[in-house]
């Protein structure tokens, strides 16, 4: 008797642990790998190696512990320059762009955002990921969205967040 009550202990304890769901940055192939609950979301993109878990639409306060808001921009802008550090106060963008991180206003209809796991290192990432610090955002995409009252520019760039994503193709 009492080894039934331990196996169906162990059993609710793994049912229990199993539902919790993932970590962003984790490994996936389904969204319910990520959350049970639909919270979280497994973008499986081909170039993602073993899939990605995280949350769409984020803010700069949304994301969970050990993760930051990432915007990137889907397609390839070279519209006209803008300067991220003065942009607040002389803009250079129609109000329907924003200045991305690599000096060129982009639309802000082409901006998509994710929690990203936050990492001060390439060790702290999986494999075929990157620790994105200020150069390797500017070299292949994504920044922090911050607080309104912070900038993502190169005279901040020690301050922000770095973030786990994809590596560059060898």
């Amino acid at each position: 008797m009492a080894y039934r009550v331990i196996s169906l202990a162990l059993v609710a304890v793994a049912v229990v642990v199993g539902a919790c769901g993932k970590e962003i940055g984790d490994a996936c192939s389904l969204s319910s790998d990520c959350d049970p609950n639909g919270g979280r979301l497994c973008d499986p993109d081909p170039g993602s190696p073993n899939g990605y878990c995280t949350i769409l639409g984020c803010d700069y306060s949304t994301c969970p512990d050990s993760s930051v808001c990432v915007r990137f921009f889907t397609g390839n802008f070279t519209n006209k320059t803008c300067n991220p550090a003065t942009e607040d106060q002389a803009p250079m963008c129609s109000l329907d762009e924003l200045c991305s991180i690599v000096g060129n206003c982009v639309p802000r209809s082409s901006e998509v955002r994710y929690c990203m796991r936050t990492c001060g290192s390439n060790g702290d990432c999986r494999d075929g990921y990157e620790c994105r610090d200020f150069d390797a955002m500017k070299a292949h995409g994504g920044q922090p969205v911050l607080a309104p009252d912070r900038k993502v520019d190169e005279d901040h760039a020690s301050e922000l967040p770095k973030f786990c994503a994809v590596g560059p193709r060898m």
